[in-house]
């Protein structure tokens, strides 16, 4: 039953981190954020440990785009 609701998780929220990027919508970086822990997870039940450490790369581009698009234009704002 996990298996399933990961995949489901992994499919919405991974293809819909990508629509939303594609279309400059700051919100994508969130959906593949929310992604990571699934990939995590089912990664490494499956021993899959490339998926793993290229996960661990993603889980770093999403929240540098979270920072780029949600944080760094306020900072430069006040300064």
């Amino acid at each position: 039953m996990y298996e399933i609701i990961s995949q489901t998780a992994i499919f919405i929220l991974g293809a819909g981190a990508i629509i939303l990027v594609a279309k400059k919508n700051k919100w994508g970086f969130v959906a593949g954020l929310a992604s990571q822990p699934f990939w995590f997870i089912t990664s490494y039940i499956n021993e899959q440990w490339g998926v793993f450490l290229v996960s661990i790369i993603f889980t770093g581009s999403w929240c540098l785009g979270i920072y780029e698009w949600f944080f760094k234009g306020k900072k430069e704002n006040k300064e």
